[in-house]
């Protein structure tokens, strides 16, 4: 995977986006704990990096190559599926979600994807908002999907068009 491309748009913090490595897991789990109330293992993701050939992890750079934030994805045949995103509280609302999505959806281009999915809790309405304006459609409900709360998840999808 070719990444590392400085990524910014108006109004956002400038990052670089890069593949997710083992070295990266410290601060990509600090991130995990502060973002979600069940956060992944290391060995969730160590699992994900080194066994795993359908999935793919990338992480945001400030300047100061600290990691901003991160997200992963499954290609299973021509449907990607987003695993996780997160950011971290400092860089919340700079766009640094947006710029991780579109990097994602650039990587499932690439490699044939038509769509791309993800599941996000009926409570969590900033991301909600964000996806939506980022071109993902509702599409339906899946009952009892979050195992700490049985909270419902809602299920995002969006078309690539490829070019």
């Amino acid at each position: 995977m070719v990444l590392s491309t400085e990524v910014s748009s108006k109004g956002s913090l400038p990052i670089q986006i890069e593949p997710m490595r083992v070295r990266d897991l410290d601060a990509v789990l600090a991130i995990e704990r502060t973002s979600f109330p069940t956060p992944w293992s290391r060995y969730a993701y160590l699992s994900e990096l080194l066994e795993n050939d359908r999935a793919y992890y990338i992480v945001a750079r400030t300047s100061d190559r600290k990691v901003a934030g991160y997200t992963g994805m499954w290609l299973i045949l021509d449907e990607g599926h987003i695993t996780t995103i997160a950011v971290h509280p400092l860089y919340r609302g700079r766009g640094v979600g947006r710029q991780l999505l579109e990097a994602a959806e650039a990587i499932a281009r690439e490699r044939g994807a038509l769509r791309i999915t993800l599941e996000v809790r009926v409570s969590n309405i900033i991301a909600q908002s964000l996806y939506e304006k980022t071109g993902y459609v509702n599409v339906g409900i899946r009952p009892g999907y979050y195992r700490d709360n049985n909270e419902d998840a809602i299920i995002m999808w969006k078309e690539l068009y490829i070019e």
